[in-house]
């Protein structure tokens, strides 16, 4: 081994708390970029696997009815490749535990055999039997929820008629990775089901024998897609086809392909901030060590060392930190995958999800991470390579002490001498005592900003259930109604006030730009449920223009005062050109309003709504259940406190559970950077605290030299950290945010409070154990040259 080796081996033990503080911020922006990676290519690839498998279809086109025949029209379609159609339906299902039926979806399977498209992967028991119109299969997630197996009966209405089935088997769908009752926009296994049984059974149930309202196809390769939308769409409309969409616009993949976006947003802009970091911490680390070991690299020249040796060197230790903290940090990522995959598999209903490893993901985290510590470490080698062996071996000259600025000198005379120490030392290297700042109010920031997304999730549900919408429960209706119905609503008692709603199914389109969604239409003085700008002030709904929430408007380019396209994909499926009069902040879906009595003109339907928000008297609750569940004109009730439980599921344990590893690392990180630092302004010091022990300073005095600056460091970093974190908030507010739900940078004092509290806490805990080196310092050989 060269001495130069044996050299390197021994900075690496003296700096060992550092190095291992560095290397924890270049393994968590590893292990981060490992695991989001993973979790992109396991998703993604388990997705295609699961569809290709399954056979999912590449275009739904829904319509009212129309005769078997039609598929063939449908067939001959260039572009078109398979074609399969079917019937479908709106169930209810009753449940001896529930009070109110559950909403459902019921699907035809052939008669004879399995699904061209769209099969179901059978998780438990057996396929219907040809001609047994009382076997289904039921979605297992749903069965799961309510305890229910195979060989149990189970009641549902279709269609206005009550019936009883027997569940032979359960199933799952990649049709259904993402089931949600329908009109909302969170899953919920215990309020949502799907049954799967024979055609000839569903089709006498909803009066289909010899049609279908649904096809599903898939392209030939090389197929124009658009194309092949538009002339399906040319077919079914006689028949009531409400729009064809493709693949990419199927709510579940739509959700789960936004899901697989943001971790890919993660995956870019987290990782880069930590290696940022940590090249930061390198480059004070390795600053301070050549400007200490400069009499050894003096020798070293002089004795025949050149430039090129000495800086691989220090170039070495860099690359062993890095290396080594981004092995850790490999190791890591797949640890942590492994563990999101089970939370994935959960959420989206796979029936198989295994954490696969990307390959490039492990390259370019080990070349990335070494590449940014380099980058810290080169700035550093600069001073080695500017040094003569004569002005290296020459010691620096002595700062001053005499003068220390302007504003100390009137301070400096009410100064104890311990208090002078610190004083001086911070004031006449001030670059030094800003950049120890700087580090630690970025791990702060990181901190608040995590806290801020914290308080941001809770702003969200809090803001969605008892802000924007304010009733008890909503009410859906099998078809639009008139104003009768709504009578009948506010005269059952406890029933304090129904407020309208109409939903109805458009394509909203801005020149290119295209959306698939439903327009709300909203009484003008709404109570219950309410569309407000960001200032949580309602928004003016006028007569004839349209409301659209912030990010269907960035979806679609356009802002307020310009025109939308809509096309209506029910009834008389008019075009419409509609004005954009407002932009309103909500957290939840991608809406779009209307004033009801405008939408209603437009579609020259006046006096029709398609469901309706109900404030209630608690005590009476029961009663109304049974009265709605007595209505036949009821497709469907939705609970507001369910939802809500449902929201919260998703944020803490599904999707939104990632928020909780991010905070963790921000802690982590936040802790790094101060002990860090503390470790660097002890290794500067420790001749200097060993000379104060030895002129009969006692411990306490010399570690209050040490841990008052500090204490004064992080002070000042506080307040930075608190203006970084506040715009980092709205960063991190934009990453978490998908077109399923909104999270606002909810900026609390509390969670800046918080994070002080945290940079304090690793602060002290830092001073302590430096503070413990300190008292167990040799001081002969403190005070030893290093030769």
């Amino acid at each position: 081994m060269s001495p130069l080796d044996r050299k390197l081996a021994r900075d690496l033990w003296r700096i060992k708390g550092q190095a291992a503080a560095i290397g924890a911020v270049i393994a968590v922006g590893v292990m981060l970029q490992v695991m989001m990676s993973g979790l992109i290519v396991s998703l993604g690839e388990t997705r295609d696997a699961y569809y290709s498998r399954y056979r999912m279809a590449d275009i739904f086109a829904p319509l009212t009815r129309a005769p078997d025949h039609i598929a063939d029209r449908l067939a001959a379609q260039p572009g078109v490749s398979t074609v399969q159609t079917r019937v479908t339906g709106r169930a209810l299902i009753h449940i001896p535990t529930q009070i109110l039926p559950i909403q459902a979806r019921a699907i035809s399977l052939p008669d004879l055999g399995r699904p061209a498209l769209n099969d179901v992967y059978l998780a438990d028991g057996r396929m219907p039997e040809p001609g047994r119109r009382d076997e289904i299969l039921l979605l297992r997630s749903f069965a799961v929820a309510h305890g229910l197996h195979p060989g149990e009966r189970l009641d549902a209405t279709m269609n206005g008629a009550r019936r009883s089935f027997r569940i032979v088997g359960l199933a799952q769908s990649p049709e259904f990775l993402y089931p949600t009752p329908p009109g909302e926009f969170v899953p919920d296994d215990a309020r949502f089901a799907v049954i799967w049984m024979r055609r000839a059974g569903i089709a006498a149930a909803f009066d289909m024998k010899g049609a279908f309202n649904e096809a599903l196809l898939t392209l030939a390769r090389g197929a124009d897609e658009d194309a092949v939308l538009a002339a399906v769409d040319r077919v079914l409309k006689p028949y009531g086809g409400s729009g064809s969409y493709a693949r990419a616009d199927q709510l579940s993949n739509r959700y789960l392909s936004e899901e697989i976006g943001g971790l890919r947003a993660i995956a870019v802009g987290v990782p880069p901030v930590f290696l940022a970091v940590a090249a930061f911490l390198l480059y004070i680390v390795i600053g301070r060590m050549v400007q200490a070991e400069r009499e050894e690299i003096g020798l070293l020249k002089a004795f025949g060392y050149g430039n090129t040796r000495i800086g691989v060197h220090y170039f070495k230790l860099i690359l062993i930190i890095a290396t080594v903290g981004a092995g850790f940090g490999c190791l890591g990522g797949i640890v942590s995958g492994r563990g999101m995959v089970i939370v994935y598999t959960h959420f989206f209903k796979f029936p198989f999800l295994v954490f696969q490893l990307d390959p490039a993901s492990f390259v370019s985290g080990v070349t990335v991470s070494i590449l940014a510590a380099s980058a810290g470490g080169l700035l550093v080698l600069r001073r080695v390579f500017a040094l003569t062996p004569s002005e290296a071996m020459r010691p620096p000259a002595p700062p001053s002490y005499r003068h220390s600025g302007r504003i100390g000198a009137g301070l400096i005379r009410f100064l104890d001498q311990p208090s002078r120490m610190i004083w001086r030392r911070l004031t006449r290297q001030p670059a030094r005592m800003l950049g120890a700042s700087f580090g630690i109010a970025s791990g702060m920031a990181l901190s608040a900003g995590m806290l801020t997304i914290y308080a941001g999730f809770d702003r969200a549900i809090e803001l969605t259930f008892a802000v924007l919408d304010r009733s008890k429960l909503k009410v859906s209706f099998v078809h639009p109604v008139g104003e009768k119905t709504l009578l009948e609503l506010a005269r059952l008692p406890g029933v304090d006030r129904v407020e309208p709603v109409r939903y109805v199914p458009v394509i909203l389109r801005n020149g290119q730009f295209t959306r698939r969604g439903a327009l709300t239409g909203l009484p003008r003085q709404f109570e219950l449920n309410r569309a407000l700008d960001a200032d949580m002030r309602p928004i003016r709904l006028t007569g004839g223009g349209i409301v659209l929430s912030s990010v269907l408007a960035r979806l679609l380019a356009i802002r307020a005062g310009e025109t939308l396209r809509v096309e209506v994909r029910e009834g008389r499926q008019p075009v419409l050109e509609i004005p954009v009069v407002g932009i309103a902040e909500t957290l939840l879906g991608t809406p779009a309003y209307m004033d009801l009595e405008g939408l209603n003109r437009k579609l020259r339907e006046p006096g029709r709504v398609s469901g309706a928000a109900l404030m209630i008297d608690e005590a009476r609750r029961d009663d109304i259940y049974r009265a709605l569940k007595g209505m036949p004109v009821v497709a469907g009730i939705s609970l507001k406190d369910q939802a809500r439980r449902a929201f919260q599921k998703m944020m803490d344990q599904g999707a939104g559970a990632t928020r909780f590893i991010m905070g963790a690392i921000a802690f982590v990180i936040t802790f790094g950077i101060v002990y860090n630092a503390a470790r660097i302004a002890y290794a500067e010091r420790a001749r200097d605290l060993a000379s104060l022990r030895v002129m009969g300073f006692t411990r306490a005095e010399t570690a209050y030299v040490l841990l008052g600056e500090l204490a004064v460091v992080t002070l000042m970093a506080l307040p930075l950290g608190t203006v970084m974190g506040y715009f980092l908030s709205f960063g991190l507010a934009a990453l978490f945010s998908t077109d399923l739900y909104q999270i606002p940078a909810y900026i609390q004092p509390a969670s800046f409070g918080q994070a002080m509290l945290v940079v304090i806490g690793a602060a002290i805990v830092s001073g302590w154990l430096v503070k413990r080196d300190l008292d167990r310092t040799d001081l002969i050989s403190a005070l030893k040259t290093r030769e």
